[in-house]
């Protein structure tokens, strides 16, 4: 499916195709809750990293989280690029280069019509914060953590 995207500002157009274009997993972790969303919940898709196409490129800026391990207070940065907009802010994309051929736009920022899924995933729901309201239903998936299984493996155990 070609999705097509942008930033609030409009500065910042791109396309990519994907295989996986459900929104479905609703992150609640501090880096999503603080670069893509005040509740948290931040929805990545999965995407084809080289069918990426980007109208105004210039104005995009790259940020790659602090991650402070929880047991020993080591603090790293995370190899993971999230690129939004300079001007406006709108989270766009995340790519990582320990899986080089994928790409994680933001739902928030598709402008094509998504599909809407049968249920949700709800992960790293240890991070979730008290005043972030439970909008869990019934049959969707929690983790205090990570899932335990792919965007990829969630599309195809449910024939999307």
């Amino acid at each position: 499916m070609l999705l097509k995207g942008s930033c609030h500002c409009g500065k910042v157009h791109f396309w990519v195709e994907s295989d996986h274009p459900y929104p479905f997993n609703l992150c609640y972790c501090e880096i999503c809750r603080k670069t893509a969303g005040a509740g948290g919940c931040a929805v990545n898709i999965s995407a084809s990293f080289e069918s990426l196409t980007i109208e105004g490129d210039e104005n995009i800026q790259t940020y790659n989280a602090r991650i402070i391990d929880a047991d020993t207070g080591e603090e790293n940065v995370s190899p993971a690029a999230r690129s939004f907009c300079k001007t406006c802010g709108s989270a766009l994309w995340l790519w990582d280069p320990r899986w080089p051929e994928l790409l994680h736009p933001h739902a928030s920022a598709i402008d094509t019509e998504l599909p809407v899924p049968p249920e949700r995933t709800h992960l790293m729901l240890g991070s979730r914060k008290a005043w972030v309201a439970n909008s869990i239903a019934p049959g969707d998936k929690e983790f205090v953590e990570y899932p335990d299984e792919s965007i990829a493996d969630w599309h195809d155990r449910l024939k999307l």
